[in-house]
């Protein structure tokens, strides 16, 4: 019978997005994490065979926990632009993982051409097709212009160029937003 682990996965996953939030990505190393769960590195590695399958689950758990947060609609927001207002204070709350999923190298896609179709960003594309009534080619045309604006404001508070101002953000974000839809809709008309 295999020795079991003194540490289970979900403790060692939970743990490597705590040390993130608190050091970094570039912390996430297992001699790190190990010494920041207090265990050697040998239980991280027996249920994690390699470090690149360590870095790739503590992904995928960051990845649903920033589209968990990209989909909670605030109070009195209008839930299309409640995504890319959420997809902001992110970066200001969480910059820390911001960096890690966006700007570590470590997402899955290698562009935004390639994450637009791929099956982490249908519960978004989802939503804003439902808002807006367009049909899913339209739809990720509008999620493009949007998140490339958005990903801007998102990287500049993420890494201390600029302070988070909400009101500031969704005025900008409101323009950006129906000049990609008035686009849309005019490509339709053409």
């Amino acid at each position: 019978m295999p020795k079991q682990a003194s540490v289970t996965k979900e403790e060692i996953i939970d743990s490597a997005v705590r040390l993130i939030r608190k050091k970094g990505h570039e912390a996430l190393t297992v001699r790190k994490l190990a010494a920041y769960i207090g265990c050697s590195t040998q239980p991280v590695m027996y249920v994690f065979s390699t470090v690149k399958e360590l870095k790739d689950a503590v992904y995928e758990r960051a990845d649903r926990m920033h589209t968990e947060y990209l989909l909670t609609a605030r109070e009195g927001t209008d839930p299309i632009l409640s995504i890319g207002l959420n997809y902001v204070r992110f970066a200001a709350e969480e910059p820390e993982l911001f960096r890690f999923l966006f700007q570590s190298g470590g997402a899955g896609a290698p562009d935004l051409l390639s994450m637009i179709d791929s099956e982490e960003m249908l519960p978004v594309l989802s939503a804003m097709k439902e808002g807006t009534g367009l049909d899913m080619e339209k739809t990720k045309q509008v999620f493009i212009t949007v998140a490339l604006f958005v990903h801007g404001y998102a990287s500049l508070i993420a890494n201390n160029g600029l302070e988070l101002d909400e009101d500031i953000i969704a005025k900008h974000l409101e323009n950006a937003w129906d000049g990609a839809m008035m686009a849309a809709v005019r490509e339709d008309k053409e």
